[in-house]
């Protein structure tokens, strides 16, 4: 179970020669003078402030789960925070939801009492309609010397899309999440959380569902579509498709969002299920150039199969699906999902993929108005949506310059003694192994973020019996 985080190509063919990546992430770090292009955003932050009478500002920014933390100032605090930024104890955004001695010591560092810096992202700034003259902005954190802390998810994922960037692509791309509501019981004790909203969604609660879709848009996350799921009170929710980091904020944002909404409602909306309910969290991306007028995905015109770089890809997300796993299903309950593949083996399940299939791991939808896109149907609704977005990067791009072929990569031996590519391990400490041996994903995400994402793990699985605490509170925050 997961809980808080430690800290060009041309329009032709596939690419022959890649230049090297040297581009740094677009982040500003807090305190340095300011631009003349953020003293126009604070401007127009400001007015619209004044415009929609906003009394408070959250600085929210994403831990290892992808939970929001964030600190609240009055607006009349906006301009010097906004520059200067608002101080965070790391350990808010490193540890697990309910941290306790015995956890900082296990992990032996003092790091965890020193504050970090939230440096605002300005263009992420929205008023949140469901609440009253109450905003948001999302935050990068950094270091006090002005350092950005190399275990933020989000830090990690711009990296990964300047290095996609440095290499002529942009990512195109999606997240579709189900997720369960449930009516709140009169008295909630301990895990009780009762009366799922079987029939919920299209005729039973059509305010809710209207303030949420409508509530969304205006903060800038499209929902594309919206339906009820297989199980009681369970629903789906596709985004519409984004280019580069919004992607991951737009799924950031909701996930906070559709609690905020269910509240109001007297629901509880959860992303965790610990028994009953797999709730999947899937990312549709595709690759296109840095305009975003060709999609690479696409073969030859009138086609549908992927084209020569999509197949790199698609064989880097089948190498590294094992170590992509860890990332994306990091609960030892979101992982029984994978157990229906498994037939013939108790540790591991096969990775594949199909064209127009939805029972593989990764699907290649060749229909719809953008061109071809894969399908990464590892995931969990529970994984943060940045780290999603980066390993997905990282697997895919490595496909591309290696030029791995499918077939190749069917045959080929992860850097592990008891993983073969393509096998995705059923345990949450088997894949833990295989992301600590996977050098490419290791080196993409850093080696610091790697040791803390492993080690709290370890950690929530050493404790799992004993920590009913932290239980408790799962399906409330996540």
């Amino acid at each position: 179970m997961v809980v808080r985080v430690l800290t060009g190509l041309s329009d032709m063919k596939p690419p022959v020669h890649f230049k090297e990546p040297s581009r740094e992430p677009d982040i500003s770090s807090p305190g340095n003078q300011t631009p003349l292009h953020l003293v126009s955003q604070l401007e127009h932050i400001k007015q619209q402030m004044a415009r929609d009478s906003i009394q408070f500002i959250r600085f929210e920014a994403t831990d290892l789960h992808g939970v929001s933390r964030s600190k609240s100032i009055p607006s009349r605090f906006f301009h010097e925070k906004a520059t200067h930024g608002v101080s965070m104890p790391r350990g808010y955004l490193e540890l697990t939801l309910n941290p306790k001695d015995n956890e900082v010591g296990y992990i032996s560092s003092t790091s965890f009492h020193r504050d970090i810096i939230l440096s605002p992202d300005l263009s992420t700034f929205r008023v949140l309609p469901w609440t009253e003259q109450t905003a948001r902005v999302i935050c990068d954190p950094f270091t006090v010397l002005g350092k950005p802390v190399s275990t933020s998810p989000r830090y990690i994922a711009k990296q990964q899309l300047s290095q996609l960037q440095d290499y002529g692509f942009s990512l195109y791309s999606a997240f579709t999440y189900e997720f369960c509501i449930y009516g709140i019981a009169e008295v909630i004790n301990s895990k009780t959380i009762s009366f799922p909203a079987a029939t919920l969604l299209n005729n039973q609660d059509q305010t809710f569902i209207q303030e949420l879709i409508e509530g969304m848009y205006y903060i800038g996350v499209n929902i594309e579509s919206f339906s009820s799921s297989a199980g009681p009170g369970q629903m789906e929710i596709s985004f519409h498709p984004e280019f580069g980091i919004e992607a991951a904020d737009s799924a950031f944002a909701f996930r906070t969002g559709i609690k905020e909404v269910a509240k109001k409602y007297n629901y509880i909306a959860s992303f965790f299920s610990e028994i009953g309910f797999y709730n999947s969290g899937i990312l549709a991306h595709s690759l296109w150039n840095i305009n975003g007028q060709k999609n690479y995905f696409s073969g030859s015109f009138g086609t549908r199969e992927l084209s020569d770089v999509g197949k790199y890809w698609l064989a880097g997300l089948l190498l590294h699906s094992a170590a992509l796993s860890c990332l994306m299903a990091p609960a030892v309950s979101c992982r029984k999902r994978y157990f229906k593949y498994s037939k013939d083996s108790k540790e591991t399940v096969n990775a594949k993929w199909a064209y127009n299939d939805n029972s593989g791991s990764f699907n290649i939808k060749c229909h719809g108005g953008k061109g071809i896109q894969i399908e990464n149907k590892l995931g969990s609704a529970t994984a943060n949506p940045y780290l999603v977005l980066a390993a997905t990067i990282a697997a895919g791009l490595d496909g591309i310059k290696r030029k791995l072929s499918i077939q190749d990569v069917s045959e080929e031996k992860q850097n592990t003694s008891h993983l073969k590519a393509l096998a995705i391990p059923l345990k949450l400490e088997d894949a833990l192994a295989a992301l600590e041996e996977d050098l490419c994903i290791r080196e993409a995400l850093g080696d610091t973020f790697i040791r803390y994402f492993v080690t709290m793990k370890r950690y929530e699985l050493e404790t799992e019996e004993i920590d009913a605490e932290r239980k408790k509170y799962l399906e409330y925050f996540i």
